[in-house]
């Protein structure tokens, strides 16, 4: 089993370094690929209503034994922006998943047309006051909108979770999460994986430390302080995803893996290209 360091979010919580996302992981076998990862020592565990998977992150859950090591993310949909409609969104979710408490609750995504979502996370701060709710965060949020939600309530989020991969690594983003504690969290953390991992720079890297192209990538996330969540339901991949805490990139490694930068891969709605 591997052991997945910690670090600490802005309200004290301990938070993965690593999770595992879990889009289109559905049915029997979505239930048996999330229990596989937790037994290989998976801590985070990512999902969303619109994943319509919450149910199995629960069965798998209960399965695990172990409910109290385990960081359950969900996330509240567009459709459910605004006060009441989140109270009765997270309701919504506990009960699929089975638990008492979300440990991470993030807005989905700001739907800015509809401008809801500063209503919607003055409702998760008041689910987190009442206990069914631990951490608090958002998804999809830029800069803007982070310094909008800081001056407005006074709350920092605690994770805003992106897309962010070598091709888009975000880097004023992450500059700004760092100056307001923020955790970076990366969605499609390995982009177009077949493109990605057939660059030379990566390919070359990987080969001088002994691991695979995924590894290197993964590893890129962590030294840049974002937690990535990869999604495979393969066992053996789930364990190649989550090891890569014993060796470290150097400075010009970091580097040449940042500057294959070339812009976003994904535009509008995030769920249709969530963790690939």
């Amino acid at each position: 089993m591997v052991t997945i360091p910690t670090v600490s979010l802005n309200d004290g919580s301990d938070f993965p370094e690593l999770g595992l996302g879990t889009y289109n992981l559905r049915g029997p076998e979505g239930i048996d690929a999330i229990a596989a990862a937790i037994d290989s020592g998976y801590r985070l565990l990512d999902t969303a209503v619109n994943y319509e998977n919450e149910s199995e992150v629960g069965e798998a859950v209960r399965r695990s034994g172990i409910r109290d090591q385990l960081i359950i993310t969900t996330k509240v949909p567009g459709r459910d922006h605004g006060f009441d409609e989140t109270i009765r969104s997270a309701e919504g979710s506990l009960g699929r998943l089975g638990v008492e408490k979300i440990d991470l609750y993030l807005i989905h995504w700001p739907n800015p047309s509809q401008g809801k979502w500063l209503e919607t996370y003055r409702a998760m701060l008041a689910l987190r006051d009442e206990g069914q709710v631990g951490s608090v965060g958002v998804s999809n949020f830029t800069e803007p909108m982070l310094a909008r939600l800081i001056e407005e309530t006074g709350v920092a989020p605690a994770v805003n979770q992106v897309e962010m991969h070598p091709y888009f690594p975000q880097a004023g983003l992450r500059a700004f999460h760092a100056a307001n504690g923020i955790r970076t969290e990366s969605w499609s953390p390995l982009a177009r994986r077949s493109e990605l991992l057939n660059e030379q720079v990566i390919a070359d890297i990987a080969a001088s430390h002994g691991v695979t192209g995924t590894q290197v990538v993964l590893r890129w996330h962590t030294q840049l302080s974002s937690t990535p969540i990869p999604k495979s339901a393969d066992p053996v991949r789930q364990r190649e995803n989550a090891d890569v805490f014993d060796f470290l990139l150097s400075g010009d490694e970091i580097a040449a893996i940042s500057a294959l930068e070339r812009g976003r891969l994904w535009d509008g709605d995030p769920d249709a290209h969530e963790e690939m």
